[in-house]
């Protein structure tokens, strides 16, 4: 959700030459008060370079067709965040952020992907954070469910996201390898999300204490089921509209 002017998705590896299969490169967001971001995307065919825009900066490395690299500038602190990208049989099995943290996955036969996040601490160990469940439906991400690991003795913490879709061109999953991106969430969708849920609940002595959050967007489309404006719902959103360019 945080990445949501960074991260959208496409529709299907087809061939460029496909006149209906478009690429995304621009996003103009305009906040309530008439500020506006601008993101800029760039490719070499159907492959993504890099997104920019006014905080972050993201270059993308492939090998053999997947992204294997990213590398995120923070426009405000000038730091720099690597992320390594780690497949088997073209399939994700490892995250890792360099002297960050580090996410594996395990794709079961039922379609869902079963992981863990570690965090690595300052003498190099391994710290289990959460481990959970990612579901997908019709090439959609629909919920991820995680129950954390770094809670006090007696405590059970448990988090869900769930995703609601529309039936049209999510904008950037014609991004060769882009869907493969598990750690993207609903940005690796072949649809648009309409509305996520995040339900939180902690637990302790028989105790029970939970909270639901809604995130509603709404979309125009243009003649090709692409979106071309996006509208938040959300009172808490930097950025209330947002438009779409190809």
């Amino acid at each position: 959700m945080v990445l949501s002017i960074f991260v959208l998705t496409l529709y299907s590896c087809l061939n460029d030459t496909d006149d209906s299969i478009k690429l995304l490169k621009k996003i103009v967001a305009t906040s309530a008060d008439g500020n506006s971001a601008t993101t800029l995307f760039t490719y070499n065919e159907n492959k993504i370079v890099s997104i920019d825009g006014v905080e972050k900066h993201v270059d993308f490395t492939y090998a053999d067709g997947l992204i294997s690299k990213t590398v995120t500038l923070n426009k405000t602190n000038q730091l720099l965040e690597t992320i390594e990208y780690t497949y088997v049989v073209g399939q994700l099995v490892r995250t890792k952020s360099l002297d960050n943290y580090m996410i594996n996955y395990i794709h079961n036969s039922d379609g869902t992907v079963s992981y863990e996040k570690l965090a690595i601490n300052s003498g190099n160990q391994e710290v289990k954070m959460y481990h959970g469940i990612l579901y997908f439906q019709n090439e959609n991400f629909i919920k991820d469910e995680r129950i954390l690991d770094n809670t006090a003795s007696g405590v059970l913490s448990k988090y869900s996201v769930s995703f609601d879709y529309d039936s049209k061109h999510n904008p950037l999953y014609n991004v060769l390898g882009y869907k493969k991106l598990l750690d993207y969430n609903e940005g690796i969708s072949s649809n648009n999300s309409l509305i996520s849920t995040v339900i939180a609940s902690v637990s302790k002595d028989d105790q029970i204490i939970s909270s639901a959050k809604f995130y509603k967007k709404t979309f125009t489309y243009d003649l090709d089921n692409y979106p071309k404006e996006e509208i938040s719902e959300n009172e808490k959103t930097v950025y209330l509209k947002s438009q779409y360019f190809y």
